[in-house]
């Protein structure tokens, strides 16, 4: 009969051969993205991590180190009870920690500033700075039940769960929800940014290989959130083009009537593309009066705005 002293050998090392598979299958896409912007925010976990380890591994040493000194079986040990102050390891244990937190602060001040998702982009990647004049791809993006709507109104067309863009050029996404607040995130491409029904957020971002990558929901928005995933094509720019007179080629209009009829929820939905899409229709969406008979959000705003700074009769 194996006992446990048998079996803990054969069990440590199966724990680490099915750790070394899993860290082999894993890509580490946030470490290793083919995004500019993901870039820079992969190198500033790293960075941030690097600095904390200055702590953490002496203090993990020095844990082992102490208890291994003082150990009840080592007759050589000083034993010291009256022992209670050390100026020197006072510095130490103070200054060191308080000079990383500075450290860290300083970073991710400058960092966080730096990757705001509402700034435009002034680089292509670390050796190349943005040429003059270079306009931005605009995506109005749609976070839906539970599919995402893609709009690029400069292109005047549409996609459901396909989304695509030039390589090495800047993407700005304008993104709202049609009912439940959800994450819009590719790991390649920048962090993840919220999409909310009645708002607009906004990221900017850019692709510099080739290839195609996976998006995906990264909030919890109900039953059909594990299948609201879609692919994002990083194109050369004769690809891009291509791919956008495919869309047009499809024929489907996306209108007032096609809309409502997308948003219904529905689960796994493919790959849809529309070839014209009708005016004013994203920003119907974001205030929300896309059926007939609705008063946009922004119209019931201005009208409180205006009754709030008229003066009411009788007033001085």
């Amino acid at each position: 009969m194996l006992n446990s002293s048998t079996l803990r050998g054969p069990a440590w090392l199966a724990a680490g051969a099915c750790a070394a598979l899993l860290a082999g299958c894993s890509k580490a896409v946030v470490l290793n993205p083919a995004g500019d912007v993901a870039a820079q925010q992969g190198s500033l976990v790293m960075t941030a991590t690097l600095l904390m380890l200055i702590i953490i591994v002496p203090v993990i040493i020095a844990t082992l180190v102490f208890a291994w000194k003082y150990r009840q079986g080592n007759k050589d040990a000083a034993y010291e009870p009256d022992w209670h102050h050390s100026t020197v390891l006072e510095l130490v244990i103070w200054t060191v920690p308080l000079m990383i937190i500075i450290a860290l602060g300083a970073l991710t001040w400058i960092g966080t500033h730096k990757l705001d998702p509402y700034r435009p982009l002034d680089r292509v990647d670390a050796q190349r700075p943005l040429a003059e004049g270079v306009r931005p791809l605009e995506v109005q993006v749609v976070a839906m039940d539970w599919k995402w709507l893609f709009v690029y109104p400069e292109q005047g067309i549409a996609t459901v769960n396909e989304l695509a863009a030039p390589v090495d050029r800047p993407i700005h996404f304008k993104l709202t929800a049609t009912s439940t607040m959800n994450a819009f995130y590719v790991p390649d491409l920048a962090g993840m940014i919220y999409a909310m029904p009645g708002m607009q957020t906004e990221l900017n971002a850019i692709i510099n290989r080739a290839g195609e990558f996976k998006g995906l929901a990264s909030h919890y928005s109900g039953p059909g959130f594990s299948g609201m995933t879609f692919k994002f094509h990083g194109l050369p720019e004769a690809d891009f083009a291509q791919w956008v007179q495919k869309a047009r080629a499809d024929g489907q209009a996306l209108d007032q009537s096609s809309y409502l009829e997308l948003a219904k929820p529905s689960e796994r939905n493919p790959v849809q593309r529309f070839g014209a899409v009708q005016e004013g229709l994203y920003d119907r969406i974001l205030n929300r009066c896309v059926e007939d008979g609705q008063t946009c959000m922004h119209e019931t705003m201005m009208a409180k705005g205006a009754r709030a700074t008229t003066p009411q009769a009788g007033s001085h």
